[in-house]
């Protein structure tokens, strides 16, 4: 959110690390955790969940479950996943950059009384774009590395395939999300009450913040992405394939 609408240079993701712990304490970096963790326990239990499912569909459709059908398979499980999880979203990013101290039900209940209940999906469309574009590039190069890494590598189904594979597909999706991510960000923190909308949509938003800000800025935080992506995609998948595993399913 740095610079927003204007050009110049932006503070390293360290030197913002300090000042708020310094400014605001160490809980600061926790704001917002609530609707986080609720996000993150259905958001993430159904892209992972309907992968798989929609991948067998392509299968049996198509005969093929070939790159472009694993791609297409994650950006609908991404996108479904986001519809319904979109206000949790909102209500992390507002608590995030809220200036005053208020709980979940506290900042939800002001964005309603304000801004309307459609507020609660403000930014849905860049966001079901982000998860569809995360899940897909996650899930998709995930697969397909496993099969690369097996086919060109004395490497076999365990834990070392697995990390290598997560390490590739966690690079893959900050790459892809980084700037769907800024925009959404954008939309989520703009507020109808304030008048004038400076972005009508994703499309104006991204246009916007080229020609005011330039190409580089779409990257914003994209270090503080990565740090935050790279080990959760990491993590996610070697603890998905052990508990499928323990489980008796087959790995993915």
């Amino acid at each position: 959110m740095q610079l927003a609408g204007q050009r110049g240079n932006l503070v390293g993701m360290g030197t913002i690390f300090t000042q708020m712990v310094e400014a605001e304490g160490t809980r600061s970096l926790y704001l917002g955790l609530a609707p986080a963790l609720t996000r993150s326990v259905v958001y993430g239990g159904l892209r992972l969940g309907l992968y798989e499912p929609c991948k067998h569909v392509c299968s049996y459709a198509f005969g093929s479950t070939n790159f472009a059908f694993k791609f297409a398979s994650g950006v609908i499980a991404g996108g479904l996943a986001t519809a319904l999880t979109n206000p949790m979203e909102v209500l992390k990013v507002r608590l995030q950059m809220s200036k005053s101290s208020t709980s979940t039900i506290g900042e939800m209940r002001k964005v309603l009384a304000h801004e309307g209940f459609k507020a609660l999906w403000k930014g849905v469309g860049p966001a079901m774009a982000r998860a569809g574009c995360l899940t897909a590039s996650q899930m998709a190069t995930y697969d397909e590395a496993k099969q690369a890494l097996m086919k060109w590598t004395p490497l076999e189904e365990g834990f070392q395939l697995h990390l290598i594979s997560s390490c590739i597909a966690g690079t893959a999706g900050t790459l892809v999300t980084a700037p769907v991510d800024m925009i959404k960000t954008r939309l989520m923190l703009q507020r109808e009450s304030k008048g004038t909308r400076v972005y009508r949509n994703g499309f104006h938003c991204a246009y916007q913040v080229v020609v005011t800000e330039g190409v580089k800025s779409l990257y914003k935080g994209g270090f503080a992405t990565f740090a935050r992506l790279g080990p959760q995609t990491t993590i996610t998948f070697v603890v998905c394939e052990k508990l499928r595993e323990l489980a008796g399913m087959t790995a993915i």
